[in-house]
């Protein structure tokens, strides 16, 4: 059986998984020395549980007999404001969401991969509908009083 194409996504996943996951525990520490200690931690825990994504498709590659390669070089900047980091994150988490959709059709003939992916398909869903939650919250209750929840 060719795993090219499995190999292929999940070489991709891994390489922008790590990337959004360092950032996600740079804004985390970032958020932390603002005061905002509980969702420093959201975003701290959030790293950790990108990073056994991470080594779950990297486990699948090593399975499939493929050395995964680290090409993480993409330049990101934190954001200072927990509002606007929210809307950035929201943005990219949209965008993998929708790519994840289209990578299941060809992950088909690899039932480890599919399954592998359908998890994480969820788990990213999941941290969408959250970051809508948080802001809808922000809308409903303001700014500054949705701040002090994350103290």
């Amino acid at each position: 059986m060719d795993f090219t194409t499995t190999l292929q996504t999940s070489q991709m996943i891994v390489n922008e998984l790590t990337t959004g996951a360092f950032v996600h525990k740079m804004q985390g520490l970032l958020f932390k020395s603002q005061g905002f200690e509980k969702l420093g931690q959201k975003y701290l825990d959030h790293y950790t549980e990108e990073m056994e994504w991470v080594e779950k498709y990297t486990n699948r590659m090593l399975d499939l007999g493929c050395t995964p390669e680290v090409n993480i070089s993409k330049q990101c900047k934190l954001i200072e404001d927990p509002k606007a980091y929210l809307e950035a994150d929201l943005e990219i988490q949209r965008e993998g969401v929708g790519m994840l959709y289209k990578m299941m059709p060809t992950l088909a003939c690899d039932p480890t991969t599919y399954d592998i992916t359908k998890a994480y398909l969820a788990d990213e869903e999941e941290d969408q509908y959250w970051s809508e939650e948080q802001l809808d919250l922000i809308e409903k209750i303001g700014l500054q009083n949705w701040l002090l929840k994350q103290m």
